[in-house]
């Protein structure tokens, strides 16, 4: 085949690679092509028994000096020790936003609305929905990257929904002076239903009083087909600096003492239980699972276990 010449299946290969690149120098330069710049996906979708759990990219954001915001009550050289060996940098961070739909069968529940009407709605039209298919809007607790998508310039942002908050969360941000409350949440205060611990937004959809980032913060544990899957919220904000060191204190903690006993607590029980869960400020698609280690925890981002 060869006029009697062997050619080892080595040369061969490494002459065929050769080849689109000697191809182009015999016509001169190559062209230059446009790079598209770093690329976060939308939508991450897994099965959860009978449910459809999506977590949705809202808005993601870069942050500078973040000890100003994490481990309050550790030093600079602690930090950046513990920033070093999770391979991050420690004057830099990377904010995700991450609200969760939940498609029941029966229902379709979203989680949290993000910073604004825009990038919600986005995020949910790239999960395959409309902002009027949402049967369900749950405020998880009043901070305005949870709620800022609640309204905007035409009305409520989801006018099918029945609107679902804590009871305690509520009443605490109805007593102050609070632009996002006051811009977002009170406009809409004749749509809202209020719930407490324990509470059951749907079947299989039960709330969790995890206070301390607010007075009535609240996470959701998800239960469909012998499966559970629970959405934390902001009960840890950061997968290295809070998660993995939930006795560091976080500016936006409202209550750092209580932020985290409750932190501790119920990352216990995700880790014990082997219940994975979705963070909302934890890198997209924000679900992972709790290791115990030592005194303290560790963060395992999801693999393919809700795809089995």
């Amino acid at each position: 085949m060869f006029s009697g010449h062997r050619i080892s299946r080595r040369a061969a290969l490494t002459g065929a690679a050769a080849l689109p690149l000697a191809a182009g120098l015999g016509h001169g330069a190559a062209a230059q092509v446009a790079q598209k710049g770093a690329q976060v996906p939308q939508v991450n979708r897994v099965s959860l028994g009978d449910f459809e759990v999506t977590a949705l990219m809202a808005g993601t954001a870069t942050q500078d000096e973040p000890h100003k915001i994490f481990g309050l009550n550790v030093d600079d050289e602690t930090f950046a020790k513990v920033s070093q060996e999770a391979n991050i940098p420690a004057d830099k961070t990377q904010f995700f936003f991450t609200p969760t739909l939940v498609n029941t069968g029966s229902e379709l529940i979203l989680f949290d609305t993000g910073l604004n009407p825009e990038g919600i709605v986005a995020a949910v039209e790239a999960a395959g929905y409309g902002a009027d298919d949402v049967t369900h809007l749950v405020i998880t607790h009043m901070h305005g990257d949870h709620v800022g998508g609640l309204t905007g310039g035409t009305g409520p942002t989801f006018a099918n929904a029945q609107h679902v908050t804590g009871q305690v969360e509520y009443d605490h941000w109805s007593g102050v002076n609070d632009e996002a409350f006051a811009n977002k949440v009170a406009p809409l205060s004749e749509q809202f239903s209020f719930i407490a611990d324990g509470d059951a937004v749907a079947s299989g959809v039960t709330a969790v009083s995890t206070p301390g980032h607010t007075p009535g913060h609240m996470s959701f544990m998800l239960e469909s087909g012998g499966k559970q899957l629970m959405l934390i919220a902001d009960l840890a904000n950061h997968y290295v600096w809070s998660l993995a060191h939930p006795d560091w204190e976080v500016t936006f903690d409202t209550d750092k003492a209580q932020a985290a006993a409750t932190r501790r607590k119920t990352l216990d029980m995700l880790s014990a239980d082997k219940i994975p869960f979705i963070g909302y400020h934890m890198p997209f698609p924000a679900l992972g699972y709790v290791e115990t280690r030592g005194d303290a925890f560790h963060y395992v981002p999801h693999s393919y276990q809700l795809m089995l």
